[in-house]
C-alpha cells in the first residue's frame, strides 16, 4: 500500500467509527378499549385489561395504547428496531388469530371507567368509546376510531402468553412521533373482526402486575464523536 493510500485509509477510518448501541424500554402511559355499541357510552379507561377482536355475540373490541417518547431519545439517535409487547391473559381458544397494529390519527382519552370483564363499564368524562375520542363531547370521524387503515405491523396471536409486534412500519411510526411529538396518538389494535370468539384479553397498564404492563422497546444507535485531526496531522503521522 502506498503512503498516499495509507493516509487516505486512516482518514476514512477516523470518519467511519462505529455507532454506539443503546436501548430504552417504555411502559404505556395511556390505554383503553373501544367497545362496539350504538350509544358509544361504554369504556374501560382505568380497567386492568384491554380487549381486541370479536366476542361470542359478534361485537367488536379494539384496543388503544400510547407511549410518551418525549425526551427518551437523543435528537441524533438512529432507530434500529422497535418492539411492542403485550401479555394475553385470556383467550377463548388457542387458535392463532391475526391482530394488526394501526397508527391512530386523533387524540383520545382515558377516563376512570373500570371493568375486568369484556363487556366494559359505563363511560366517564374524557373516556374513549366506540363513537367518542373524548366522551361525551368529542367524536371520532368514524365509529370505531380514526386510524391508518394499512397496518404498521401484524401478529398471529394464540393462547395466553407474551406477544410482540415489530417491523419497518413500527419503526416508521416511532420515528414520526420523535420528529413530530404532536402527532403521537399511539396505536390501535384490531383482532380478526370477521371471526366470532377471536377476542383476546391483554393486560393494561393498570394490571397491577408490573411484568405484564404493555411495553415499547426501542433499540437505537448514537454516532461516536470523531476526533478532530487535521489532514496535515494525519499525513505527518504516517511519514
Amino acid at each position: 500500500m502506498t503512503r498516499v493510500a495509507v493516509v487516505a485509509w486512516a482518514f476514512v477510518s477516523l470518519l467511519a467509527l462505529p455507532a454506539r448501541a443503546e436501548v430504552v424500554t417504555l411502559a404505556s402511559v395511556r390505554d383503553n378499549t373501544l367497545f362496539e355499541d350504538a350509544n358509544g357510552d361504554t369504556s374501560n379507561g382505568a380497567g386492568p385489561a384491554l380487549f381486541a377482536g370479536l366476542n361470542a355475540q359478534g361485537r367488536t373490541r379494539r384496543a388503544l395504547l400510547a407511549f410518551d417518547l418525549a425526551g427518551q431519545l437523543p435528537t441524533d439517535a438512529v432507530i434500529d428496531s422497535v418492539v411492542l409487547t403485550l401479555e394475553v391473559t385470556s383467550a377463548p381458544d388457542a387458535v392463532a388469530r391475526l391482530f394488526t397494529l394501526h397508527r391512530v390519527l386523533a387524540n383520545w382519552g382515558e377516563g376512570s371507567s373500570s371493568s375486568a370483564g369484556g363487556s366494559g363499564a359505563p363511560a366517564t368524562p374524557g373516556d374513549a368509546t366506540w363513537l367518542h375520542a373524548f366522551y361525551p363531547d368529542v367524536s371520532w370521524s368514524l365509529p370505531g376510531g380514526d386510524f391508518v387503515p394499512t397496518p404498521s405491523a401484524d401478529q398471529m396471536v394464540g393462547d395466553v402468553g407474551t406477544w410482540s409486534w415489530r417491523g419497518a412500519g413500527v419503526i416508521a411510526d416511532v420515528r414520526r412521533w420523535v420528529e413530530n411529538p404532536a402527532s403521537n396518538f399511539g396505536w390501535l389494535i384490531r383482532g380478526s373482526e370477521d371471526v366470532t370468539r377471536s377476542v383476546r384479553r391483554f393486560d393494561s397498564r393498570e394490571t397491577g402486575i408490573p411484568a405484564n404492563v404493555p411495553t415499547l422497546t426501542i433499540h437505537f444507535s448514537l454516532p461516536v464523536p470523531v476526533r478532530t485531526t487535521s489532514w496535515a496531522g494525519i499525513k505527518a503521522r504516517y511519514r
